[in-house]
């Protein structure tokens, strides 16, 4: 969530860079520059060491432990005996590295199901709105202002609902949320008054800004430590798939657009479905290995009766009944 605000700040700094920038020859190199930083990762891995969790989980204990060693080093605390007392005795219950890969995963049903529908709804909707607000481009950037606005309203409402109300719950309310407004965009457009239909617009928009962020942070919590990373960049992926169905998009108040429109409101109507098919991941342990992902279930659809809990009585045809006329004549 907080990388998400960090993307907002950056965008909402862009035109201004733009303006004082004027070239775009000049643009490009200001907005490249700062991604040389990056080296300093690849470059000193102390700076941001690999996840303890996932050289756990892949049966790296050597590394686990230098790593957790220099964290603990950094924090002013001494865990000698501990560390190695417990890594001792993983280490003699673990000979091997064990990598984990796609192919690790062919009967993974559960977790290829969830990866699936986390890369559908991932991203590529919200192209349908910003069309709409092509008309209405009368000021200084406003169409691009209202998109980075829009986004920064789903990362707060992300923020302030997900670990109140659960991450399906607010993925499942989103996405019908984006349904509605694109049906309502589709069947009722030219009826509707400009403010009412820039209203819908903008609700849609940041509806599926925050089904794409919500999805990708959803699948960090559903899918194994020992596989997390490429599943993650798999959803990614899938999700750019649909980003690039944005030039389709350009041909507004063209030949085709309308079925282009229904296609996209079709697929934000199945997204509803697909989600419900999701498990929960509040309050519950991350996923660690192949098996811990495949035991996921989702909750039902409707809460379960409430039961009483008083227990029945006893029959006489499972041989421990009791007579009651018997009972009556001995007392």
């Amino acid at each position: 969530m907080i990388a998400g605000f960090f993307t907002v700040a950056g965008k909402l700094l862009l035109p201004g860079v733009t303006e004082l920038c004027k070239d775009w020859r000049i643009l490009q190199g200001v907005v490249t520059a700062p991604f040389l930083l990056l080296l300093i990762y690849w470059c000193v891995p102390a700076v941001f060491p690999e996840s303890p969790r996932w050289l756990l989980a892949t049966k790296q204990m050597e590394k686990c432990k230098q790593i957790i060693r220099r964290i603990a080093v950094g924090n002013g605390v001494d865990l000698e005996d501990e560390l190695y007392a417990s890594c001792n005795v993983l280490n003699g219950m673990l000979h091997s590295v064990a990598w984990y890969t796609f192919y690790d995963m062919s009967n993974a049903r559960i977790i290829w199901k969830n990866i699936i529908i986390l890369g559908f709804i991932a991203g590529g909707i919200q192209h349908c709105f910003v069309q709409n607000l092509v008309g209405y481009d009368l000021s200084f950037y406003f169409s691009y202002f209202i998109i980075v606005g829009t986004e920064g309203v789903a990362c707060l409402f992300l923020y302030f609902t997900v670990n109140k109300c659960g991450r399906r719950g607010i993925l499942l309310l989103t996405t019908i949320i984006t349904g509605l407004s694109s049906l309502l965009l589709l069947a009722l457009m030219q009826y509707l008054h400009h403010s009412l239909v820039l209203a819908l617009s903008i609700l849609g928009l940041c509806s599926s800004y925050a089904v794409a962020i919500l999805s990708v942070f959803f699948a960090s919590e559903v899918i194994p430590t020992v596989v997390r990373g490429a599943g993650l960049g798999l959803i990614l992926a899938i999700g750019c798939i649909g980003k690039a169905t944005t030039p389709i998009t350009d041909l507004h108040n063209k030949h085709g657009f309308f079925l282009h429109h229904v296609i996209f409101a079709s697929f934000a109507v199945l997204s509803v479905l697909c989600v419900m098919l999701l498990p929960e991941s509040k309050r519950k342990p991350l996923p660690e290995s192949i098996k811990d992902g495949e035991n996921q279930r989702r909750p039902p659809l409707f809460l379960p009766r409430k039961k009483d809990g008083v227990p029945l009585l006893p029959s006489k045809q499972c041989g421990v009944g009791v007579d009651l006329n018997q009972y009556q004549n001995t007392s």
